[in-house]
């Protein structure tokens, strides 16, 4: 696969679950059809989104299968597989079928709080072994570790494989040191809706969106305004929906986003301990401001 493959908007899908917890597959054909008909780049299954670390290895693989087989090679897909014990990681990479996964999305080890070292040893390890393109996914609000600018430069440039970052760590200055000295197919993804726009404007190439489940048009096209440096445009989006960003992740994600989706009609509003569903307050604010976006 290109490098270039993952411009643009990719869509980091929920996980569906039915009020006694399981996977509702019903809705998780209704959200793929959604996003897929409606301009979105790839797509990503197992993210953070997708509630991931709530799901048994045997409810992974059948959502991945099922993803792949209802986007039916329309888009790319991209599977999250990440942890804090890089051996467990490396042996989920090796039991994958990659047959129909266009690459891998690899948190940074979360607890352990490895050295910048330690993290660039974990993820060429996983490199290594990945039939696949890979994008390492910097969350430091999530993770508690951060991947410092020099340490994703590095493995841009020394590791083979390793094809982009997902930024979310919220720190501009960081994010410029990495546009600036980044191999020239090396991508910078946003990890934050919220700083897509201004992301792309400094040099990035796309995003992992969150609000893109609800909304796969409206955002994708931002993306792609931005991206022709018709900013103009990408201003007027951006700013159409940034309330609805903004309540989306008031008390967490994808719990916002959940609620966004079951008022959309799209799925039912089920998430798994210890996630919670949003407040009555904010389910409200979440409604009105639909409403406005329709």
């Amino acid at each position: 696969m290109s490098q270039q493959a993952f411009t643009g908007t990719g869509v980091a899908i929920i996980t569906p679950f039915r009020e006694d917890g399981s996977i509702d597959f019903k809705s998780l054909e209704k959200l793929l059809e959604h996003v897929t008909g409606n301009g979105v780049d790839y797509i990503v299954a197992l993210g953070t989104t997708g509630e991931n670390v709530t799901l048994s290895k045997d409810e992974k693989k059948a959502v991945v299968n099922f993803v792949i087989d209802v986007v039916n090679k329309r888009l790319p897909v991209v599977v999250g597989v990440g942890g804090n014990n890089t051996q467990d990681v490396i042996s989920s990479v090796k039991s994958w079928d990659f047959d129909g996964i266009s690459g891998i999305l690899s948190v940074t080890p979360y607890y352990n709080k490895p050295s910048q070292r330690g993290l660039f040893i974990h993820f060429k390890a996983i490199a290594e072994v990945s039939p696949v393109p890979v994008i390492i996914y910097n969350v430091p609000g999530r993770t508690g570790s951060d991947i410092s600018a020099e340490t994703t430069i590095k493995l841009a440039r020394e590791v083979k494989g390793i094809v982009a970052v997902k930024e979310a760590s919220g720190n501009m200055s960081q994010i410029m040191n990495i546009i600036k000295n980044k191999p020239k197919n090396f991508e910078v993804l946003s990890g934050d809706d919220m700083l897509t726009l201004p992301m792309i404007a400094l040099g990035g190439t796309g995003v992992i969106s969150v609000i893109a489940n609800a909304y796969p048009g409206e955002f994708s096209d931002m993306v792609r305004f931005a991206l022709a440096d018709e900013l103009g445009k990408a201003c007027e989006l951006h700013y159409k929906m940034l309330d609805m960003i903004w309540a989306i992740f008031a008390e967490g994600s994808p719990s916002g986003i959940k609620a966004a989706l079951e008022i959309l009609g799209i799925s039912g509003n089920h998430l798994r301990l210890p996630l919670l569903p949003v407040s009555d307050e904010l389910y409200k604010k979440i409604a009105s401001l639909a409403k406005k976006l329709q």
